[in-house]
């Protein structure tokens, strides 16, 4: 045999060797329906787990297993994508009612918000098993609850902790995540029989959270009315209220309740309240020349100061940090990590205004100071339609009852 006889022969038996060969048609069919079984998977994972039920959240804990389960990087694009647009497809329409628009300025948005998040696990996917895929997922898992990819971080997994371990605070949170690592490796039957378990428990044995003593939310249903009616009727009829409750401790008023807080609506409210024992804690905006900071106030007799500062308001409706970068004013203030603890007559407060309660890490940081009650405040009347006030409910009751914890909530809806 000639030396290029020889190596010719070499050439054909490489290419012919089985671990060379490339994938043949059946194969090929075989990846595309697994692909479309996980995307398919993703979207009833996303749908069903961010319904605004409460004890559907655990379902959101599959994602990771499907993400690991992906054959290639585009279908893990795919079950991304399909997993988060189906937990958050309630933004199209609630940016139509927004912008009293129609649905293409939503549905631009929606697609937008997915980016961060089918970015962070797209780079971090691999088709290799093993410790290093848990290690990418925990990464994911990181910079999605963190900003800046943290900022649209909502349909978080973690959130379902509260479900699985009421009560075991810092250490339910460690196992949620513990099996959420576990469920992207070959040991995710395992993992999901644990937490299924874990789950048929709590729902059997589930019960909301408490009212903590002397509080309560007062909810709206103004509409888009909300926050616009700066008149003196209109708050001399709050204040009026807020006086038959005088004896009966605290009362929380929806985000943006109260309007644009002034020197005027301050002394307002301060007089109003003068020598009656009732405290209002209530949602305003205050404006200055670079823009606005939403915020929570607390009236009392003789007493109206600003208590809270939001850390992070909705983006894009809110939240327009380009417009300060031109050099423009306008725009919500982000005080991102400020404030994460505020304190009246002595009780420690974890705040959460609106937007915040669908993400992670205002929550986290919070829990951090050892609150004693949560208070959660919205103004969702732009959700008509959809279930997004349901869902921001259900992430601040599965927290609350994760660190058992009271929890006071106000709407306006």
């Amino acid at each position: 045999m000639t030396p290029d006889t020889s190596d010719r022969f070499q050439t054909a038996a490489s290419s012919a060797s089985p671990g060379r060969s490339s994938p043949s048609i059946r194969d090929r069919i075989s990846g595309h329906w697994r692909s479309a079984l996980l995307i398919v998977a993703s979207v009833a994972c996303g749908s069903l787990g961010w319904s605004g039920n409460v004890l559907a959240l655990p379902v959101a804990m599959i994602f990771p297993a499907l993400w690991a389960m992906s054959p290639s990087r585009v279908a893990a694009v795919l079950v991304s994508a399909g997993y988060f647009l189906a937990a958050s497809r309630g933004l199209p329409q609630g940016v139509a009612n927004f912008y009293s628009s129609d649905l293409w300025p939503g549905l631009l948005l929606w697609i937008a918000a997915s980016a961060s998040f089918v970015a962070v696990h797209a780079a971090l996917w691999t088709r290799h098993p093993g410790r290093g895929r848990a290690v990418r997922y925990l990464a994911a898992a990181v910079l999605t609850g963190l900003p800046p990819f943290g900022i649209t971080g909502w349909a978080h997994p973690l959130t379902a902790a509260g479900v699985l371990f009421p009560g075991w605070g810092w250490w339910g949170l460690a196992a949620a995540a513990a099996g959420l690592l576990v469920m992207v490796t070959r040991y995710w039957p395992a993992a999901a029989i644990g937490l299924g378990g874990f789950w048929l428990w709590s729902a059997a044995t589930w019960t909301e959270p408490k009212l903590p003593e002397g509080w309560r939310g007062v909810d709206f249903e103004l509409g888009q009315s909300l926050g616009r009616d700066g008149s003196l009727g209109y708050h001399r009829d709050l204040i009026a209220k807020m006086r038959r409750a005088a004896g009966k401790g605290t009362r929380v008023l929806p985000e943006s309740a109260l309007g644009f807080w002034t020197p005027t609506v301050a002394r307002l409210w301060r007089e109003g309240l003068n020598g009656v024992d009732v405290t209002v804690v209530a949602g305003a905006a205050v404006i200055d020349g670079q823009g606005y900071d939403n915020v929570m106030v607390a009236v009392g007799s003789g007493a109206a100061d600003i208590i809270y500062k939001e850390r992070m308001p909705v983006p894009v409706s809110m939240w327009q940090p380009w417009v300060r970068w031109t050099g423009e004013g306008g725009g919500a203030r982000a005080h991102f990590f400020g404030n994460p603890l505020i304190e009246i007559a002595g009780t420690r407060i974890a705040p959460l205004i609106c937007y915040e309660q669908l993400l992670l890490w205002p929550v986290l940081q919070s829990m951090r100071h050892s609150p004693a009650v949560v208070v959660a405040t919205g103004n969702g009347w732009w959700t008509r339609g959809t279930s997004i006030v349901a869902i921001q409910k259900a992430s601040v009751a599965s927290w609350a009852k994760l660190f058992d914890l009271p929890v006071v909530m106000a709407f306006n809806t």
